[in-house]
């Protein structure tokens, strides 16, 4: 079977899935077009127009005081303390330096970026302010954001299950309905590359299987027997298979329950097994928009 037919079949098998779990009723007679956003170009200010052919001459320096009354030899004193009298030697000692301590050094390390945050990611259900449908230019606003802590994975893992994931492109035989999806688990990769192609991160071909002794699918397997719902973004990069991707950036579309979880061969050259999960959207939420380009795409 070549690779073309073992895709098609494993996305029907997948459509079958979801159509099994029931989400016909979860999806609108009506969808909701996407809002595209606009691009801003910023503009150059233009200097003003002078008032007037006069040359404003620019402000002149105050005139520095100069103080007779210091001893000549003595320690020079700035004009602000002029007629005071300054105790030089209290002001010079300035106290011991605090100790670099273990505690101290924790509080703010070389390098550490304070975080924007302003609620804790890991958490189940909504994230407070964030309403569903709020769009983001990259992964790194929606962290700050709270709603997928992860700039590069696509799993959040939790002790309950998932906090969230990234739906963005993912593999070729995953199946994106809007209101549900399959999802291909984490792992099976060789994150540290070739010496031709070093620090191929996420983009190496698949050379081992995955199981759900890694801790992002185990996660997602715990998802299926807690129920906790999951956070969900799609992203751009999906749009070339689902009309329910956007056209750019990120997009918060709301909590999902893993309804199923297993493992089977993947699409993949040396045939290496995938962990597969099925997500079902939530009822109650705001209908997902439909980008333009995507009248069909769910359809191949």
């Amino acid at each position: 079977m070549s690779y073309a037919e073992e895709r098609e079949q494993n996305i029907a098998r997948n459509k079958a899935l979801l159509d099994r779990l029931g989400i016909n009723p979860l999806r609108p007679k009506c969808e909701p077009k996407e809002n595209l956003r606009k691009k801003v170009t910023v503009k150059k200010r233009k200097s003003p127009l002078p008032e007037s052919d006069e040359i404003e001459e620019p402000p002149k320096k105050a005139s520095r005081i100069v103080d007779d009354s210091n001893e000549p030899g003595g320690a020079r004193r700035s004009s602000r303390l002029a007629g005071k009298t300054v105790d030089y030697k209290q002001e010079q000692d300035r106290g011991v330096p605090e100790t670099i301590t273990f505690e101290r050094s924790q509080k703010l390390k070389v390098g550490q970026v304070k975080s924007k945050r302003t609620y804790d990611p890991h958490m189940y259900g909504h994230i407070p302010d964030v309403e569903v449908g709020t769009w983001w230019a990259t992964r790194e606003d929606c962290s700050n954001a709270s709603v997928h802590g992860p700039w590069v994975s696509g799993i959040a893992p939790g002790p309950q299950g998932a906090y969230s994931i990234a739906l963005s492109g993912g593999y070729d035989d995953d199946v994106d309905e809007g209101y549900a999806f399959t999802f291909t688990g984490s792992g099976g990769r060789d994150l540290k590359g070739t010496k031709t192609a070093p620090k191929n991160l996420r983009t190496a071909p698949q050379s081992s299987d995955q199981t759900f002794e890694d801790r992002n699918n185990a996660a997602l397997q715990r998802s299926v027997d807690t129920q906790k719902p999951v956070r969900v973004i799609r992203g751009f990069k999906g749009k070339a298979r689902s009309k329910y991707a956007p056209s750019e950036g990120y997009r918060y579309d709301g909590l999902y329950l893993v309804k199923k979880a297993w493992i089977e061969k993947g699409l993949n050259k040396g045939s290496f097994l995938v962990c597969k999960f099925a997500f079902v959207r939530m009822p109650g939420q705001e209908d997902i928009p439909v980008n333009d380009s995507g009248d069909d795409e769910s359809d191949e």
